[in-house]
């Protein structure tokens, strides 16, 4: 599983005195950035292959509570990948110390060429990366296919 621990910082709070609502897409997007550098790709080689990470959807589901200075263990999976991994769904769920599922977000993203402002097929690379994440609990395998 990949997962880091992080923390519900001042700029994280609303007024409610919680963790606000886009600071969970904050670091949903921090953790996806760190899996793919540890993984090769640093945002230098995105911008050397003119190539970028594009989330065109998100989802997020609330559990429980965070609040302030509070640790979180945020994990990242994979929900699904087109067969040629230009289109992804990710997932990450936010636990708190006491283990509680605290929210959950999925992103439905995919690469931009940045030259050709359209979707492609990542790099063979990027693509294993991508595939050597674990699977999100809740989705399916796929169905089998006809010989």
């Amino acid at each position: 599983m990949y997962e880091k621990t992080l923390m519900a910082g001042w700029g994280d709070m609303d007024f409610n005195s919680h963790m606000r609502n886009t600071a969970y897409l904050d670091k949903a997007a921090d953790l996806r950035m760190l899996f793919f550098s540890e993984n090769g790709f640093p945002m230098a080689q995105f911008v050397a292959l003119k190539l970028g990470p594009v989330i065109m959807k998100d989802e997020v589901e609330y559990f429980k509570e965070v609040g302030l200075l509070e640790t979180l263990r945020v994990t990242l999976s994979l929900a699904a990948l087109s067969e040629d991994g230009s289109r992804f769904l990710m997932r990450n769920e936010f636990f708190r110390a006491d283990g509680k599922l605290a929210a959950r977000v999925t992103s439905t993203g995919g690469w931009l060429d940045l030259a050709a402002r359209k979707l492609v097929a990542p790099p063979a690379t990027l693509l294993a990366a991508l595939r050597s994440l674990p699977k999100a609990e809740d989705v399916p395998p796929p169905p089998a296919r006809k010989v």
